[in-house]
């Protein structure tokens, strides 16, 4: 029997990039992943086809008990699969992952740890206080507010860690908030001690309250702050007020619905999550190669024939060369043949390619295509262009009053794809949405496609459209969006700056 192996990995407190390169390594090579619900957002490090399972808990709601948890990865191990456990902040901080652990090892399971960015410490970091700083504190305890509800007495020491400790971090205490304050004061703790509860820490979603020992449960009440949340007691916490860093960042506390396909949606989420929005992504489109490959075929293998290449997209640039090297050829078939690119982005992705492109339009518009080939004598030329199904014809159009010969083919297609649609929808129906980002015309029809029509506008309300230039914004428009945000550089960075400017 080949045995496989678990990891038990640490996915950090909740954004994306804070888990560790090794974690992401174990990620990519896993066939089985078993995770939580504050590590969801990573399964986008998970190839397609690795089996992924569900095990989490919210608020308490168990979707699956930890003896069954144990049960299944020793099962997934034992036919020999690649297991990766993975939960929130880290495995051996609160997060059961010792009990894990120790039944593989009982069951001579292979395994290793691979440890994470405990919440106890992101969600202190974020909310701008140091857990330790000199002149303050010398020590640091880590402490549950909920201890295993079967024990028969509680096996903490409140008495001593409230004057023995400088700095009391508490996981999963804010239901006990109430009995806590009561212990520390009672072990003779300061009122007067500073106090914060950091709800859904080192996320977009972060909330943090700041009062002392004597006034956090009636302010925790007031503001009706429920789990998760870590509460931090001590001198430290003052700290806030001078170094705050993440909650002033610009877009702090809006919520970002992302369109874009799954594939292309990382620059825009990082971008806009590291000026402090939450970024939900919701791809309404998937890019697949074309029906008939035939015809690119064709116009590859007579490549000597064309005077130009122009490529329209990012897209365009990738398909046309993954085919152009599927047909055994490679970019010297290309040594004779001038190239375009629409748009910035485009011409960097061609660039990656060894070509700098020798005419870049900066948009579909007619003015900026005749603007860029009007030294240009198009007279009897041949152009190929490969670029999607579904594309606007004015470019074509347009190099075809200059004279041009156009092979206007597909190179790839855009389907409809819905994931995380009834996701959005609950979100824009408890109007926790700001802005929905459009980058192309396809990401307008479809989302509009996706959403039930009898809803929309009243889904819509109050709801900013962002659009990545003029083309989408007249899509949108046509369709019934109002367009609030318009990028004047029609890129990624681009469109982020226009959102920024707007809520500046």
């Amino acid at each position: 029997m080949n045995l496989g192996k678990v990891y038990l990995v640490g996915a950090g407190p909740g954004m994306p990039d804070l888990i560790t390169l090794r974690g992401v390594k174990c990620l990519q090579e896993a066939d089985v992943v078993i995770y939580d619900f504050l590590a969801a957002n990573l399964l986008q490090h998970v190839p397609v086809g690795t089996e992924t399972i569900y095990v989490g808990k919210k608020e308490g709601k168990h979707t699956v008990h930890q003896e069954k948890i144990n049960q299944m990865l020793v099962e997934k191990a034992r036919e020999g699969h690649t297991v990766v456990r993975l939960k929130g902040g880290d495995p051996f901080i609160f997060g059961r992952g010792g009990e894990e652990a120790r039944v593989l090892a009982t069951q001579n399971i292979p395994f290793e740890v691979v440890p994470g960015v405990t919440s106890g410490v992101a969600a202190a970091a974020f909310a701008g206080i140091p857990l330790t700083l000199r002149g303050y504190n010398t020590s640091v305890a880590f402490v549950t507010g909920h201890e295993d509800p079967t024990k028969l007495e509680s096996t903490i020491e409140w008495s001593k860690l409230a004057t023995g400790v400088g700095t009391l971090v508490i996981f999963m205490g804010v239901k006990n908030l109430a009995d806590i304050v009561d212990r520390l004061m009672a072990g003779g703790r300061d009122p007067k001690t500073p106090t914060a509860v950091v709800r859904w820490g080192a996320t977009p979603l972060q909330t943090t309250l700041v009062g002392r020992l004597d006034t956090i449960v009636a302010q925790v009440e007031k503001a009706g702050l429920k789990p998760p949340a870590v509460i931090v007691v001590g001198k430290v916490v003052e700290l806030r007020k001078e170094i705050n860093w993440f909650e002033e960042k610009p877009l702090f506390g809006k919520t970002v619905v992302v369109t874009r396909t799954r594939q292309q949606a990382s620059e825009l989420v990082a971008r806009l999550s590291a000026l402090g929005a939450e970024c939900l992504e919701c791809p309404t489109i998937r890019v697949v190669p074309p029906d008939d490959w035939s015809p690119l075929d064709q116009a590859i293998d007579s490549l000597e024939t064309y005077d130009w290449l122009v490529l329209t997209s990012v897209n365009g640039v990738n398909f046309f060369f993954d085919r152009l090297f599927e047909r055994d050829r490679d970019v010297r078939a290309l040594k004779n043949v001038r190239t375009a690119a629409i748009g910035p982005a485009t011409a960097k992705r061609l660039r990656e390619f060894g070509f700098r492109a020798d005419i870049v339009p900066e948009t579909y518009r007619a003015e900026s295509v005749i603007e860029a080939f009007k030294n240009e004598p198009l007279e009897g030329k041949k152009i190929l262009l490969p670029r999607a199904k579904e594309a606007r014809p004015i470019l074509p159009v347009e190099v075809r009053k200059m004279g041009a010969t156009v092979d206007e083919i597909a190179s790839y297609q855009t389907e409809q794809v819905t994931e995380n649609v009834e996701g959005l929808v609950s979100r824009l129906e408890e109007h926790s949405v700001d802005v929905i980002t459009f980058t192309s015309s396809s990401t307008v029809k479809n989302f509009k496609a996706a959403l039930p029509s009898e809803k929309l506008e009243k889904l819509m309300d109050g709801v900013k459209t962002a659009c990545i230039g003029p083309i989408t914004a007249s899509t949108a428009k046509e369709l019934g969006f109002n367009v609030d945000i318009e990028a004047t550089e029609y890129t990624i960075p681009g469109l982020c700056e226009a959102i920024l400017k707007y809520y500046s």
